[in-house]
């Protein structure tokens, strides 16, 4: 099945979402403008955010095969007024927390942000870069309100069994005051990082197994969430736009607990994918 086949059948399907959407506040009395209510909240550590966290994934580009757009059509549209145009947009939906790199590129452009009024409040750092104690330094100089370390860096480092790495990774962030995160794309990490003790606030779970969008991935990975007691995030919930929000958010929030969240990047290039998202949430 080609790509453009795979992107028409994906909007066709997430075409009956948004009615259901503008439905669903037609019949609680909302007007089209009217303003939506506040999302529910859960706490990483000491800071507090809305349960649906803004991704970023598709403001750099990093497409992972979604069906909606190529890697280049996502860094075209992306121009740094057309994000400061989303993080708003989510912002009025209730969103309060966006979780991005520490690139300068995304430095600059929400140091500016901030600075010029923008909306949403809380960046929430994910540093992938090594040395790491340089990007998490970065983070923590320039407004992030939050920090976690990457996926794919932390499950190289549980890999090689270097788990004492990854704890002083952690206790760099908590030295500069800002509560610590971990990320992993494998189902029982954070369960093997509570039995060590690792000092982390939060936790960032990707609901599917690396490289595999298959129905078996969520059901592990969900089965290993209930039995975590720190707040979890969960990202890929959609398998990179793989899967249409009607179908991937109902059965997965009926599994998570109150102090859990999901992290969903857009491309609002079609629809109001945000509206679509926290319609759900709430």
């Amino acid at each position: 099945m080609n790509q453009q086949h795979t992107r028409r059948a994906f909007l066709r399907e997430t075409a009956a979402i948004a009615s259901a959407a503008a439905a669903l506040r037609a019949a609680e009395g909302l007007a089209d403008d009217a303003a939506p209510g506040a999302l529910p909240k859960i706490r990483l550590g000491s800071l507090e955010v809305s349960r649906l966290i803004l991704g970023s994934n598709p403001f750099f580009g990093f497409s992972h095969g979604n069906p909606q757009a190529t890697a280049d059509e996502m860094r075209a549209w992306y121009t740094p007024e057309q994000t400061a145009a989303v993080l708003d947009q989510a912002a009025e939906q209730g969103v309060t927390a966006v979780w991005a790199p520490c690139y300068e590129r995304w430095v600059e452009l929400w140091t500016a942000y901030r600075a010029n009024g923008g909306k949403l409040a809380h960046w929430i750092a994910q540093p992938d870069r090594l040395p790491m104690e340089r990007d998490i330094d970065i983070a923590a100089d320039h407004g992030a309100s939050a920090v976690f370390i990457q996926g794919v860096r932390a499950d190289e480092q549980v890999q090689a069994g270097a788990w004492d790495v990854l704890r002083g990774w952690l206790e760099c962030i908590a030295g500069r005051g800002l509560p610590a995160g971990m990320a992993t794309h494998q189902a029982t990490t954070h369960l093997e990082a509570e039995k060590r003790g690792m000092p982390a606030d939060f936790y960032n779970q990707c609901l599917y197994r690396p490289g595999h969008y298959v129905p078996e991935g969520p059901a592990e990975t969900l089965a290993a969430v209930e039995k975590l007691t720190k707040p979890v995030v969960l990202f890929k919930v959609l398998a990179a736009g793989r899967v249409a929000p009607n179908e991937a958010l109902p059965p997965v929030l009926r599994r998570l607990k109150p102090k859990d969240g999901v992290c969903i990047g857009v491309f609002p290039r079609e629809r109001d994918e945000i509206a679509e998202n926290a319609t759900f949430l709430r």
